[in-house]
């Protein structure tokens, strides 16, 4: 299977941005891709949270999940869609970082909402409170699919390997860390999180990233990393998108996975242990 990453600066405009996603995977559909990825928070980056209340609908009135899965039905391709910001019912209001994975006939064949939340303080200037916003999810997502069985998370998931090996001994082949990354963790931490994901599991990684500044009507603007990544099973780098917006390509063969998972298998080998 050919996997695209779409590697793009969402503003947040949900209406402009679903005009530029589709565009994106029109052409990487026409490259041969047919497996199509998207970063975190595709349809709004914003740090406003009365204009996301503004712009951001419940799942089943999202346009641009309608949208997308549209576009996946017309090229025939599978998308996942890296997360979009989706407004709940729940009383505090805070929304969902949903991720989704739509099939060629566009239909919504699983959805994972994001356990862990960004709250961080980077620098003195730099400070997230995701969960302020948004609510975490409370259960970890596989999903089978004719070319990989997939296991889904978002973006800051990524520092918590406990979920990824779960993910991997309940079958999953290919970990999906779709993201909108911070530059100064990402700088830092960004690639050798993605490589250990890899090489503890046996399982493909690939994270599709928000790259650079973010046009929005507020006056402090979002900086991602960029970044997009593809890695082994063993653990190399197959692809790096650089800080541009671009999409880049990656094939991906179950072999592979088999292999690595022949030559270290860590994931048969847990051994139960009293705490410290």
């Amino acid at each position: 299977m050919k996997a695209a990453l779409l590697q793009i600066t969402s503003s947040d405009d949900p209406a402009a941005n679903l005009v530029m996603v589709r565009d994106r995977m029109a052409e990487a559909a026409a490259q041969g891709a047919g497996f199509v990825l998207t970063p975190e928070v595709t349809n709004c980056v914003s740090l406003d949270r009365a204009h996301q209340k503004s712009v951001l609908s419940v799942e089943a009135e999202d346009p641009t999940l309608a949208g997308l899965r549209a576009t996946a039905a017309e090229l025939g391709v599978w998308l996942s869609i890296g997360s979009l910001g989706i407004k709940t019912e729940d009383a505090d209001g805070r929304f969902a970082n949903r991720s989704f994975l739509i099939d060629p006939a566009g239909q919504v064949v699983a959805r994972y909402d994001k356990i862990h939340m960004f709250d961080v303080q980077v620098t003195e200037s730099e400070t997230f409170r995701e969960s302020a916003g948004f609510r975490p999810g409370d259960r970890a997502v596989i999903a089978q699919t004719p070319f990989a069985t997939l296991g889904l998370t978002v973006c800051y998931d990524v520092r918590f390997p406990a979920l990824h090996r779960a993910l991997a001994q309940a079958g999953a082949e290919v970990l999906l860390v779709p993201a909108a990354f911070s530059p100064v963790t990402g700088a830092a931490h960004w690639e050798p999180l993605l490589r250990a994901r890899a090489i503890e599991t046996g399982c493909y990684v690939l994270a599709a990233a928000q790259t650079g500044t973010h046009p929005g009507q507020t006056v402090k603007k979002r900086v991602t990393h960029g970044h997009s990544m593809a890695i082994s099973p063993w653990g190399e780098v197959l692809v790096d998108a650089g800080t541009d917006p671009a999409i880049v390509y990656v094939d991906l063969n179950p072999d592979e996975v088999a292999q690595a998972r022949r030559r270290i298998p860590s994931l048969t080998h847990d051994r139960p242990f009293q705490g410290p």
